[in-house]
C-alpha cells in the first residue's frame, strides 16, 4: 500500500496513516464510504455514525449527530473530509465531544448564547493536538514557551521521546499548505518509554480512550487551559527549521503567559 500524493510534514499525518494508505489524495465521498464499511462507529447515545451531504433542513449540526448519527460532510471539501477521518481515527473522543455539546445546548439560555465550554470544545475539535512524552522536561519546556531550547537544543530528544497526534480537522486541512504561525491547541500527557515503542494502532486507541474520558469528565472546557504549540517549530515540518536562527522569530515563537489554568 502507498501514501503517494499525501503530504506528511514532520510526520504530523501519522494518526491518519492507517486510513489513507492506498487512497487517492482527494476528498472523495467514495473513500469515506469504503472506510466506513470497515468499522461501525456509534455516538455516545448508540446511534450508528454515517457521513451524509448536508440536507439543508435546518437541524443543528451536533443535534443531527446525536439524534440520527449523521455527520454532515460536504462532498469535495477537505475540511469535512478530515473531520470524517478524525471520527474514524478517534471515535470515542468525537462521540464524547458531541455528547458534551448536546448536554451544553440543553442548559437554560443555551440556544441564545454559545457557552465558553462549547467554545473550548470546538477549539480543540478544530485545532487540537495531543502531545505525549516520556520526558517530563520536554513537556515543561513546552508549557514554559521555551521554544528554542525545546525545538533546537533538544531536537534529538524530541525525535526519540515525544510524539504529536493531531486531532483537529481544521489543522489537518491547514497542514496541506503549512504557513508561518500555524499553531495547534495542545493537551499534554506523560507516558512511559514502552508506550512510545507500542504500535501506532495501540497508541491511537489509548489516546482515544484517555481523551474521551477527560471530555466526559468535564475537562478541556477552558480555552486558556490549552497549550499553544507552533507546529512549524517541530523538526521536519519546514526546511527553514534546520537553522537555529529560525527560532529567533518572536512573532512565530512567542513568549506566553507565566500563569495558566490547569
Amino acid at each position: 500500500m502507498s501514501l503517494a500524493g499525501w503530504p506528511s510534514p514532520g510526520g504530523l499525518f501519522a494518526p491518519l496513516t492507517p486510513l489513507i494508505k492506498g487512497l487517492p489524495f482527494a476528498p472523495e465521498p467514495a473513500s469515506l464510504d469504503l472506510l466506513s464499511a470497515r468499522c461501525e462507529l456509534r455516538t455516545a447515545g448508540g446511534r450508528r455514525i454515517s457521513f451524509v451531504a448536508p440536507p439543508g433542513d435546518g437541524v443543528d449540526y451536533e443535534t443531527r449527530i446525536w439524534e440520527r448519527g449523521e455527520v454532515e460532510t460536504r462532498p469535495g471539501n477537505w475540511h469535512d473530509f478530515f473531520n470524517a477521518l478524525v471520527w474514524l481515527s478517534f471515535p470515542l473522543s468525537k462521540s464524547a465531544l458531541n455528547a458534551s455539546h448536546v448536554a451544553a445546548m440543553a442548559l437554560p439560555d443555551a440556544r441564545s448564547t454559545r457557552s465558553r465550554d462549547r467554545d473550548a470544545l470546538t477549539h480543540f475539535d478544530e485545532c487540537g493536538v495531543v502531545v505525549v512524552s516520556s520526558d517530563r522536561s520536554l513537556l515543561a519546556l513546552l508549557r514554559g514557551f521555551q521554544w528554542k531550547p525545546l525545538f533546537w537544543e533538544r531536537r534529538l530528544d524530541l525525535d526519540r521521546l515525544l510524539r504529536c497526534f493531531v486531532f483537529g480537522h481544521a489543522t489537518y486541512e491547514q497542514l496541506l499548505q503549512p504557513f508561518r504561525g500555524l499553531t495547534a491547541k495542545a493537551v499534554l500527557h506523560e507516558v512511559s518509554e514502552e508506550w512510545l515503542q507500542a504500535p501506532l494502532s495501540a497508541q491511537l486507541a489509548d489516546i482515544d480512550r484517555r481523551l474521551a474520558s477527560e471530555v466526559a469528565a468535564g475537562r478541556h472546557r477552558d480555552p486558556r487551559a490549552f497549550h499553544p504549540l507552533p507546529l512549524l517549530g517541530l523538526p521536519g515540518v519546514t526546511a527553514a527549521s534546520e537553522s537555529p536562527s529560525y527560532y529567533d522569530d518572536p512573532w512565530q515563537f512567542r513568549a506566553g503567559r507565566t500563569r495558566r489554568r490547569v
